[in-house]
């Protein structure tokens, strides 16, 4: 489509509102989203470090394969079991 001047491109044929007000709502979005996610992943971090430092550094949590008192050599899965199968009834 050509126009024959700039005034008449920025008019768009009388659909100016609906055209440039779309471009302006879809730029206004996509910031709002950019916002979000860079806040998100911010909160995230943070969050993240807060955990790192509250079950330390090489994070010995007490999760399963870092050597907490319930595991057996076995592993997780037979934490325990061993004491059941070796008592007499």
């Amino acid at each position: 489509m050509q126009w024959e001047s700039w005034s008449a491109f920025w008019n768009m044929g009388g659909a100016a509102f609906f055209v440039w007000g779309s471009y302006g709502l879809t730029f206004v979005l996509v910031a709002l989203e950019l916002a979000l996610v860079f806040q998100r992943r911010k909160d995230t971090v943070s969050r993240l470090l807060r955990w790192r430092k509250a079950v330390g550094r090489n994070g010995g949590g007490g999760g399963p394969g870092n050597g907490s008192r319930n595991e057996s050599r076995n592993g997780p899965a037979r934490a325990g079991v061993e004491s059941q199968e070796n008592e007499t009834p």
